[in-house]
């Protein structure tokens, strides 16, 4: 079993939230991009498949659970098989406790100057900073930064994060993020490796590109016993929905999501 530590810093990888405010430094494209996800915030409905492997290629964790934004918070996750087989009561109340505190951070997120326990991706990434790292006709691939301040747990100078944003739809094709070198995240954890992807693909014409999956894992050593983790997650069956939060007009920041 990968500890708690390494878990927390695989975890990194799966996270796309995005609060953050723009500011006119932020290049155009960018900014273009991060308002289509803010935008669509919360409208989808979707069937997420996770699987988890140990670097032997063996199954570790897999699970298939429903996500209906238009429910209340509570009713939001409905796990539909836990590691191929039906979910207990005892998952059912996990899955209800998991909307509980979905309704506790999106509360956070929506009250200003709240200062989060754990600070998301979106909350670490340095838009003003983003610079052009490369562009062909379809697309333009930018690198943000992570920011140092209140950042004690994914330190800048490790970890590289690369946007590649769609010209023509103005709307993510990616998102990367890599460790640059091996880092210790615990006295007898070190982590040699680590890389995710997030993409993005288009659920109905009439709207901007969603996220649609997730791949990534990291290896290391614990007390110099290797370790590994690789990571997928599959989003499908969209459905477009309203809301649980706008019935009491719940509005949270132009780009504030939170981590799923």
């Amino acid at each position: 079993m990968v500890p708690a530590t390494m878990r927390r810093l695989l975890a990194f990888f799966f996270t796309v939230s995005l609060a953050l405010p723009l500011r006119a430094e932020v290049p155009e494209l960018l900014e273009t991009a991060l308002r289509k996800i803010s935008d669509n915030f919360d409208h989808w409905a979707y069937t997420q498949t996770f699987v988890e492997k140990n670097d032997k290629g063996k199954i570790m964790r897999e699970s298939v659970v429903r996500f209906d934004p238009s429910k209340p918070y509570a009713e939001q996750f409905t796990p539909l098989a836990i590691d191929g087989k039906p979910p207990t009561p005892a998952h059912l109340r996990k899955y209800r406790r998991q909307g509980e505190r979905r309704a506790a951070r999106i509360e956070e997120a929506e009250n200003e100057g709240t200062t989060p326990t754990r600070k998301s991706l979106g909350e670490l990434m340095d838009l003003v900073h983003a610079t052009l790292a490369g562009e062909n006709v379809q697309a333009a691939t930018f690198e943000v930064p992570l920011k140092s301040e209140g950042n004690n747990r994914l330190p800048p100078e490790k970890f590289r994060v690369t946007a590649c944003v769609n010209k023509a739809s103005g709307a993510f094709e990616h998102i990367d993020v890599q460790l640059r070198a091996p880092m210790r995240a615990d006295i007898i954890v070190k982590i040699k490796s680590g890389e995710g992807r997030l993409e993005f693909a288009t659920v109905d014409p009439k709207f901007a590109p969603t996220l649609t999956s997730i791949a990534g894992g990291g290896a290391g050593s614990i007390m110099f016993v290797p370790v590994g983790r690789t990571y997928e997650i599959r989003r499908e069956d969209f459905r477009r929905v309203k809301p649980f939060g706008d019935r009491f007009a719940v509005k949270l920041g132009p780009l504030k999501t939170i981590d799923f």
